[in-house]
C-alpha cells in the first residue's frame, strides 16, 4: 500500500466502525421493538439442571425436577431488590387467583433476610430455593432481578420476563402462555 493510500485507509477505517455503531444503535432503537424484552437463548431449552436448599430450614428446597409435571412460574428475586418489592403483590395474587405453581429463587442474598422478607410481604411461592452465590441464576440466564420465567410441564423454559412483573404483564403476558402450555 502506497502512503496515500495508507493515509486515505487510516482515515476510513474509523469512519467504517462508527457507521457500524450507528447501525447497531438504529436496530436496537427501532419503532416497535419493546426495550424490555431481552432475547434468552434459554427459551424452548430445558431448564438448567439445579438443586437449591431452601431459605426456610424446615422445608424441601428447589430442583429442576420440581419443574416438571406441570406448567409453573419461577421468579428470581432478593430482599435487597426494590423492584422485586413493587411486583409481590402481583406475585401473590397470581398464586392466589390462578393456582399456578409459582416457585422462588431467592439470589445473591442471605437467607435471613430472605425469610423477614417474605414473613413480611407473604409467601406466595411452593418452594423457595436458596441461590446465594448466584450459580444457578448464572446458569438459568439472570441478568438482574426480578426475572420470571414459564416452564412448561417437560421443564422447558417457555417465556421469560425481565423487570417487575404488573399486573398487566400477568394478564397480557405470563397468564396467555400459561393458559397454552396447560393445554
Amino acid at each position: 500500500m502506497t502512503g496515500g493510500r495508507r493515509h486515505v485507509f487510516l482515515f476510513l477505517l474509523p469512519l467504517l466502525g462508527l457507521s457500524v455503531l450507528v447501525a447497531g444503535f438504529a436496530l436496537a432503537l427501532r419503532p416497535g421493538r419493546d426495550p424490555h424484552i431481552l432475547p434468552s437463548a434459554l427459551i424452548d431449552q430445558p431448564a438448567p439442571a439445579f438443586t437449591l436448599p431452601s431459605v426456610y430450614a424446615d422445608r424441601p428446597g428447589l430442583s429442576t425436577s420440581d419443574l416438571k409435571g406441570g406448567v409453573s412460574v419461577v421468579n428470581v428475586f432478593a430482599s435487597w431488590c426494590l423492584p422485586c418489592r413493587s411486583e409481590h403483590a402481583q406475585l401473590k395474587r397470581l398464586a392466589a387467583e390462578t393456582g399456578v405453581a409459582l416457585y422462588g429463587i431467592n439470589w445473591k442474598d442471605q437467607a435471613d433476610n430472605a425469610r423477614t422478607w417474605l414473613a413480611e410481604l407473604g409467601d406466595p411461592y411452593r418452594r423457595v430455593g436458596f441461590d446465594p452465590s448466584g450459580r444457578a441464576g448464572i446458569d438459568w440466564g439472570v441478568y438482574g432481578v426480578p426475572e420470571t420465567y414459564v416452564v412448561d410441564r417437560d421443564g422447558r423454559i417457555r417465556y421469560k420476563h425481565v423487570g417487575p412483573l404488573t399486573a398487566e404483564d400477568i394478564d397480557t403476558a405470563i397468564l396467555p402462555v400459561v393458559h397454552r402450555l396447560a393445554r
